[in-house]
């Protein structure tokens, strides 16, 4: 029987409110590490909270680091890695559906989740409790609906969205009036689900001078282990196009344009170099807003193993 939609919120927020792990920060600092390290310390599981290693296939580019999981002891298990086709479209309301219900999973078993990633959208999403208007899109409407003019679109809109939608629907994009008939079709009366209230957040901190050199040997580490012939294999054998790589991020980007003969491997290398690096600085800006939002940071230096823990084993009162 499947449960009811009042069974599967109490759930939901019962997993809300229980402690979990959180480690993010910038790229290259180790993100991995510590929380394979604390989920193993305190019986926990990773939830990956990256949008690009959800999908199959794509495993350097993404520093998925699959074998950390496995080293330093028993393999920790880890959700959201690996559960989608590299061609499919993943999104915000599958993940957060896909991550909601591994966070029922794990406090139904009495595992701590340790949330580890730095993609700002989904991380933001979870701990904030974020609603999706209109749930899931509907692949079957968007089919009935592609190919008809923006008029008879509107017409459409007008008949069934309330005067609040219409409002504030961008009606010189089809897609736009599009999604808004899919939500004016969809509008459920449900209460939004709750933002995680007993969190502890950890990230790793290095100068940004270390940032920048632990880039560096973390491209060249990535492109000596086959990062190129991955990439290759995704168009080659997974028939991934182009434009498609090149919208998976700066990795696939710019390793796409070098296979295309667009770029020589030494512009492919000093390009991707210096944008991951300029990422890197981005990010910095990013969370001091999280911080200022109300989630304070522990900031770990050196992603200090001992201080971490010992963080963590305060947050549980252990």
């Amino acid at each position: 029987m499947k449960p009811s939609r009042a069974n599967t919120d109490q759930e939901y927020a019962e997993a809300a409110a229980s402690p979990v792990i959180v480690v993010t920060g910038p790229t290259a600092t180790g993100k991995t590490h510590l929380a394979v390290m604390l989920a193993r310390a305190f019986h926990g599981e990773v939830l990956s909270v990256d949008s690009r290693q959800v999908y199959r296939g794509l495993d350097l580019g993404t520093g998925k680091d699959l074998a950390e999981y496995s080293e330093g002891g028993p393999a920790v298990p880890y959700h959201l890695i690996d559960v989608a086709d590299p061609n499919e479209r993943f999104d915000l309301y599958r993940f957060l559906e896909l991550a909601r219900a591994a966070m029922v999973d794990m406090c139904q078993r009495g595992v701590t989740p340790v949330i580890c990633g730095g993609t700002p959208l989904y991380l933001l999403a979870l701990l904030n409790g974020y609603a999706m208007e209109g749930g899931a899109p509907d692949r079957n409407l968007r089919a009935e609906l592609t190919g008809k003019s923006t008029e008879e679109l509107l017409q459409i809109l007008r008949a069934e969205a309330s005067p609040e939608l219409i409002a504030r629907t961008d009606t010189t994009q089809d897609r736009r009036i599009i999604r808004a008939i899919e939500i004016a079709r969809s509008i459920e009366d449900r209460t939004p689900p709750p933002p995680l209230t007993n969190t502890i957040v950890l990230a790793p901190q290095f100068t940004r001078a270390e940032v920048r050199e632990r880039i560096a040997v973390r491209l060249d580490a990535r492109l000596d282990a086959g990062l190129i012939d991955e990439v290759r294999d995704l168009h080659d054998q997974s028939g991934m196009s182009w434009e498609r790589l090149d919208w998976l991020g700066l990795e696939y980007r710019f390793i796409a344009r070098h296979l295309q003969g667009l770029l020589t491997f030494q512009e492919m290398h000093d390009s991707l170099l210096a944008h991951i690096r300029q990422f890197a600085k981005r990010q910095d800006g990013w969370f001091r807003k999280f911080e200022r939002e109300g989630h304070h940071i522990h900031w770990i230096p050196q992603g200090n193993p001992e201080q971490a823990i010992a963080l963590v084993r305060d947050f549980l009162a252990l």
